[in-house]
């Protein structure tokens, strides 16, 4: 019989702050939450954590994650390597979602699809996009609609590239096709059907989106842009789709240069969009993890390149709270709830009795990761992996 466990006066932040409370994990799920729980007496074989000196939050929910590598804008040899389990746990990140990026030749869906139920074999839970950057999408079954209703790990289209040199450009009617089939497949099968949208440096920004929803039955809500703290024309464009009811994702694996060349850190725009007046649930936080980080000058050539990390999700969100005054609340609800909502993942991204037992346990002296919980498993204790993938043993 696998072990019930007890966490006990720990600081709750659900993301909404619930103050000292005691939770119960069994069978993967949160059992209860409530105070004073003793299960000392009930002949069960209970594990009791002392949670007095932590906060306890939901796993962290990464909405973007090249699990197969991205890259290969200077060529093969600058193919980014896969994402292995501890990339996220290491990081909090107990849920994650697979993208294919610039490259659905050598990169395909069938290698993310496996990938994904790779690292959920290892402890985590994933699911994916189908596409990529290019319209007309590349598919499994040959159809968007078909993807999400048959493959169960599909619950969206994309990244989708628009505004950026290295997308399709697709017209807006190929865009609208995309939203409309991502929308059925979405509803047939029970999943967001979210279209996830690459947003680049061109003039246009958001404007390809505006136009797809003009005239039509779609709304804002079924796009999902990402990347919008790239410079400050684009976040303040960001600010106006969220004003207007559309969700917004800032992207936390960065480089100096790009910081140096008018990319808006993604803990500063958060902080930014949260004085605004724009309401958490539309602020998203997603690392962009294992994808390359291409460096080009003003006439589109590469200068230089690096790899995203799962990681500074959370470093992200922690700076946003010590550096910019952003509450706990708001800083873990950008990496929980509110991407777990934009992607229909109702078992995720809070701390409810009977919803997966995803859980990160931060110290709360330093706000570092402390012990990590995925579907009621520990994978993280004292900051160090208990669990490692198959090629990191």
């Amino acid at each position: 019989m696998n072990s019930i466990i007890l966490i006990k006066n720990a600081e709750l932040f659900a993301p909404q702050s619930l103050g000292k409370m005691d939770v119960v994990i069994a069978g993967g799920s949160i059992a209860a939450i409530g105070k004073d729980f003793n299960l000392a007496g009930s002949n069960l074989p209970v594990t009791v954590i002392d949670g007095s000196d932590y906060y306890l939050t939901p796993g962290f929910v990464d909405s973007l994650v090249h699990f197969i590598g991205g890259g290969g804008e200077g060529g093969f040899a600058t193919r980014t390597p896969e994402m292995q389990l501890t990339d996220a746990t290491l990081g909090g990140v107990t849920t994650a979602i697979g993208v294919l990026g610039t490259d659905a030749t050598t990169r395909t869906l069938t290698n993310l699809l496996a990938k994904a139920h790779a690292l959920e074999s290892e402890g985590i839970t994933t699911y994916c996009h189908t596409g990529s950057y290019e319209i007309p999408c590349r598919t499994l079954t040959g159809s968007i609609t078909d993807d999400l209703i048959l493959i169960d790990k599909f619950i969206g289209v994309g990244e989708i590239a628009i505004s950026d040199h290295r997308s399709s450009q697709p017209t807006i009617d190929e865009i609208r096709k995309v939203a409309a089939a991502a929308r059925v497949g979405g509803i047939l099968a029970g999943k967001s059907g979210v279209v996830s949208v690459h947003m680049g440096a061109g003039e246009r920004i958001l404007q390809p989106i505006y136009q797809a929803v003009s005239g039509t039955e779609l709304t804002l809500k079924q796009f999902y842009p990402t990347h919008m703290n790239r410079n400050r024309r684009v976040f303040e464009a960001g600010l106006e789709f969220a004003k207007k009811g559309g969700v917004i994702d800032f992207t936390t694996s960065t480089t100096e240069y790009d910081l140096k060349h008018g990319e808006v850190a993604a803990a500063a725009a958060l902080a930014e969009a949260l004085q605004a007046g724009i309401n958490p649930l539309q602020l998203t936080l997603s690392s962009d993890g294992n994808a390359s980080l291409p460096i080009y000058n003003d006439n589109g050539e590469l200068l230089g390149l690096q790899v995203g990390q799962v990681s500074t999700l959370y470093q992200s969100a922690r700076d946003a709270i010590l550096s910019h005054k952003v509450s706990i609340s708001d800083a873990i609800c950008a990496i929980t709830q509110s991407p777990a909502a934009v992607l229909g993942l109702k078992q995720k991204g809070r701390l409810a009795s009977g919803l997966d037992a995803d859980l990160v346990l931060i110290n709360r002296d330093d706000l570092a990761i402390n012990q990590v919980f995925a579907k009621g498993k520990q994978l993280v204790a004292n900051g160090n992996a208990t669990v490692k993938g198959m090629f990191e043993r």
